[in-house]
């Protein structure tokens, strides 16, 4: 009998035992599932949002603000939500009337780029730290933006899916639902919709702004968001425009280009010495002239053309070029951008910069046809990439483990039936109230400023709608903005452009 007590007892603690075990395995367990840091999540969440107060002096008017940092969904056609779509948010807080304060709605191109160039770099309150010809510098940072746009207009800016921090939520939606020119504009017209009801901004004066790819963007969002969602918008900024799908064809782009060309070599003190002299904005009018009347007809004529025009054709392109004869004759007149931008410097032993000639690279070996890398572009990342991560995460205490993506996984793209140029064309010729300014860099090699005005020539070949389309130029580059003295006069142009498209009350939409 106390045998089998003994038994009977060893069995209960063993048992006693592996019922411990199991609870504590189970405690271990969930122990396990629980996020020790519950606000940071290396995955996107549609209810992470923060809300901050801030306060700005612009043009020496004191501004208050609110900014709003968030993510909102982008839904297939059930109403599930398939992705989720990051923004910045800023509304000015001491107005009284609302529904008449602008909205500027900021996009930055790629595609794949977040929207963080225009955000730190142009129209926000906060401003990365560079020297005054837009070059990094350290400590990196931000400080405020005296010349931002919040003064007159509220704005947001979107990061479209797979840039900054938003991300595709249902891995089984193909990419080509959002990797396309026309599949891109289709997402985002919806997004902003809900964005404006979500906002009660309906009745406000509406404008998009994009740079480089962000320019098609805006412009087949003008039509998309007029005719599919019954959107007007007062005006559109296309910020070194791209070529908005308008046809050029290979003679034509290769003397389209020479204007620039010519630009960045008055910039570096590479033309004879009558033309060095002239100022910038005197000289290129020549050159545009030569490009149109002369060039253009030199080069459809292929071998047809003469040796003695050939010849001249040669002197004067070397000549506006800044590039010896033998290399302009080497290349048949029809320089490569690639080409130029290792030529120009070559016996110096540097390169130029593909989106702002201004800045200077160097090779492993000064031969070859084009530059090691793009030296422009990696300037603009040393103080972009710290400086949106500092004032997203610790000023306006966005938390999350996300990459902030700068550039992000947005290919294979569909380019194909990219009629955005003709797409701006219609929305204005259906909608009196809406505007166009063009804003160029002399110095941007990727997006020109004289295929901008070409642009703009294209899209109204009769000339009906040129009294609603301004464009203006800056000695700089692609993100002209970056320099100082362009910061002020490209926000100034702004300012004036929205307060000149929004008419007066009452007056109607009419031509």
């Amino acid at each position: 009998m106390q045998k089998l007590l003994y038994t009977y007892l060893l069995l209960f603690i063993s048992l006693f035992t592996l019922a411990q075990k199991s609870l504590e395995d189970t405690v271990a367990k969930a122990a396990l599932k629980v996020d020790m840091h519950p606000n940071f999540k290396r995955e996107l969440s549609l209810e992470a949002k923060t809300e901050n107060k801030g306060e700005i002096n612009i043009k020496g008017q004191k501004v208050s603000y609110k900014v709003i940092t968030g993510t909102m969904p982008v839904w297939d056609d059930q109403g599930k939500a398939i992705a989720g779509l990051f923004y910045v948010y800023y509304e000015r807080t001491d107005v009284s009337n609302k529904t008449e304060r602008p909205l500027v709605i900021s996009f930055n191109g790629g595609p794949g780029t977040a929207s963080v160039w225009m955000h730190l770099g142009y129209t926000g309150p906060r401003k990365l730290k560079i020297d005054d010809e837009g070059y990094p510098i350290q400590p990196y940072g931000f400080d405020e933006n005296p010349q931002s746009i919040l003064d007159v207009a509220d704005i947001v800016y979107i990061d479209p899916v797979n840039t900054g921090f938003s991300r595709i939520l249902d891995k089984s939606v193909p990419t080509s639902k959002f990797f396309g020119v026309n599949a891109d504009i289709k997402y985002l017209a919806e997004w902003i919709n809900a964005f404006v009801a979500r906002q009660k901004r309906w009745a406000s004066p509406k404008f998009l702004i994009g740079e480089s790819y962000g320019t098609a963007r805006v412009a087949g969002l003008s039509l998309e968001l007029q005719n599919k969602h019954w959107m007007y918008l007062n005006g559109v900024i296309l910020v070194s425009p791209t070529d908005l799908g308008i046809e050029r064809g290979g003679n034509m782009s290769a003397a389209l280009r020479v204007p620039y060309m010519a630009a960045t070599a008055w910039y570096h003190k590479k033309l004879p010495v009558d033309l060095q002299s002239k100022d910038l904005t005197a000289y290129l009018p020549e050159v545009e002239e030569f490009t149109l009347s002369e060039l253009l007809p030199a080069i459809a004529q292929g071998g047809a053309l003469n040796k003695e025009k050939r010849a001249l054709m040669v002197k004067k392109l070397a000549r506006y070029t800044g590039l010896s004869e033998i290399a302009v004759m080497n290349q048949n007149l029809e320089i490569p951008l690639d080409f130029f931008w290792k030529e120009l410097l070559r016996n110096q032993g540097k390169t130029v910069g593909r989106l702002d000639s201004r800045y200077i690279g160097i090779d492993k070996k000064d031969a070859g046809d084009k530059p090691d890398y793009n030296s422009e572009l990696t300037s603009w990342e040393h103080s972009f990439t710290p400086a949106i991560n500092m004032y997203l995460r610790d000023e306006l205490g966005y938390k999350t483990d996300l990459p902030y993506y700068i550039f992000g996984p947005t290919f294979p793209w569909d380019r194909t039936n990219n009629h955005t140029g003709d797409d701006l064309r219609q929305a204005m010729m259906q909608n009196p109230y809406l505007h166009v300014l063009v804003q160029s860099g002399y110095y941007d090699g990727a997006c020109d400023y004289f295929n901008a005005k070409y642009n703009m020539w294209q899209m109204d070949p009769a000339g009906k709608i040129q009294d609603r389309m301004f464009w203006e130029g800056y000695r700089s580059g692609h993100m002209m903005y970056l320099r100082k003295e362009d910061l002020k006069t490209s926000n100034d142009h702004l300012r004036t452009f929205i307060k000149k498209s929004i008419p007066k009350h009452g007056t109607p939409a009419k031509f």
